[in-house]
């Protein structure tokens, strides 16, 4: 693998933002309006219900943050994807001396990259807005950025692959797929507020375990390991599952020519 290659491949997604101002207030907008929307109901609540509102409703405001990290990891990877698709520059990464896994290694960096960024934004809004630190919890935020990237990854990978194997038709899926398991992840509330059948279910998913992680964190009560230590599992399970699933998929447009009808269409 060479660092070099991965290096161009992510700068050159990178530079979009500069040649092209409205990409920065895409990244930074949405982001932004969920957290006033999360924190001002956050507000409403504890002040309305006084003290039958306790702290922990704060709860809201660090899920929101951390769900963002999944969200512009797995964007990191998805729509640097279709950035080759719309410009019809995907024959020309797969023609190049370019392996799968400096390709991958770039869109991995845009996603860091994303998701740092809008980190630092929405930590200083809730903190000047809400009063809300996410710092505070130190040295655990870094199990919990590790494994929201991890699976926001394996999800772009995912996302990535299903576009690959239907083509244009499957776009929303780039957007689509953490949505749809944002319920089943309890990013809001504990898996416990789950139907009985479906807390297996949510708990066989990494963010399950980080974001229960986060609320026992927030909490006063320290880094919960088993949390993390399943939500790593889990993530190497799912990021390999995921890469398989790619290869396979890219293997097979390879054969039946579907990269060149995807780029043409």
């Amino acid at each position: 693998m060479n660092f070099l290659v991965i290096r161009s491949i992510a700068l050159r997604y990178l530079w979009l933002y500069t040649r092209h101002p409205i990409r920065v207030v895409e990244l930074f907008f949405w982001p932004f309006v969920d957290l006033l929307v999360w924190g001002f109901l956050t507000s409403y609540l504890i002040s309305a219900g006084q003290d039958d509102f306790p702290w922990p409703l704060t709860y809201l405001i660090g899920a929101m943050i951390l769900w963002d990290v999944l969200f512009r990891s797995q964007q990191g990877v998805a729509i640097s994807f279709l950035e080759d698709v719309w410009t019809r520059n995907l024959l020309n990464i797969f023609a190049a001396p370019v392996r799968t896994s400096e390709y991958l290694g770039a869109m991995f960096m845009v996603g860091f990259v994303r998701v740092v960024a809008t980190s630092v934004v929405l930590i200083s809004v809730a903190f000047v807005a809400y009063q809300f630190n996410l710092l505070a919890l130190n040295w655990a935020l870094i199990p919990f950025y590790a494994n929201l990237m991890l699976f926001g990854w394996a999800l772009g990978l995912v996302s990535m692959a299903l576009i690959m194997r239907f083509g244009h038709g499957a776009e929303a899926l780039a957007w689509a797929v953490p949505f749809m398991l944002q319920p089943i992840c309890a990013v809001f509330y504990p898996v416990s507020a789950l139907p009985v059948w479906l807390q297996p279910l949510a708990l066989a998913f990494p963010g399950s375990h980080i974001f229960e992680g986060m609320r026992h964190a927030l909490g006063g009560d320290g880094l919960h390991v088993p949390h993390m230590l399943w939500a790593a599992a889990l993530n190497v399970v799912y990021l390999a599952g995921a890469m398989l699933l790619l290869g396979r998929t890219l293997r097979s447009a390879r054969e039946r020519g579907f990269l060149v009808k995807i780029t043409s269409s």
